[in-house]
């Protein structure tokens, strides 16, 4: 496996990663993108993607999506998704691994957050076990498989921050 940079050619491979109805219920986006729709979501201005590539084909991707409030540089949200057939072979800790080095190291990055949905319990233990931590529940804030579910908003502050007091 290789981790790099998101590039034009990627976008057919990360189509195929969305076509299937088990990835899209575990994120914010509906079934059947369009591939349009897709390429949309990756390539706007302050996003910082990261694919996993196996065997020549795009299986996983990490997107950070950077604050531009000027107050909020320092933070920035993430979201993740790998194509089932690599579901626990690591894609998604190595993703996760990188995405964190490059915004400590980097991006000058001191927090990052995200939303899981709150049934998602292997995507809520591999955030823990990267450095995340629970911050608070939204309550029935998503719609999936026709019902109101809970979202959990977690966190990860860059450890060697240290705050003014």
């Amino acid at each position: 496996m290789n981790i790099r940079h998101l590039e034009e050619a990627d976008f057919k491979d990360l189509h195929t990663i969305y076509s299937f109805q088990s990835v899209c219920e575990n994120t914010s986006q509906k079934p059947f993108l369009s591939s349009e729709s897709v390429s949309a979501l990756f390539s706007g201005a302050g996003q910082y993607t990261l694919v996993a590539e196996s065997e020549g084909k795009v299986v996983g991707h990490v997107t950070i999506f950077l604050n531009t409030k000027v107050r909020d540089k320092h933070s920035a949200s993430l979201a993740i998704a790998v194509h089932p057939d690599y579901h626990g072979k690591g894609i998604a800790k190595a993703l996760m691994s990188e995405a964190i080095n490059q915004a400590d190291n980097w991006l000058n990055l001191i927090r990052l957050d995200l939303e899981v949905h709150a049934d998602n319990l292997s995507a809520i233990s591999l955030y823990k076990k990267v450095g995340f931590e629970t911050e608070g529940t939204k309550r029935l804030s998503t719609f999936k498989n026709g019902q109101y579910i809970d979202m959990l908003i977690m966190s990860r502050i860059d450890p060697s921050f240290e705050m003014n007091s």
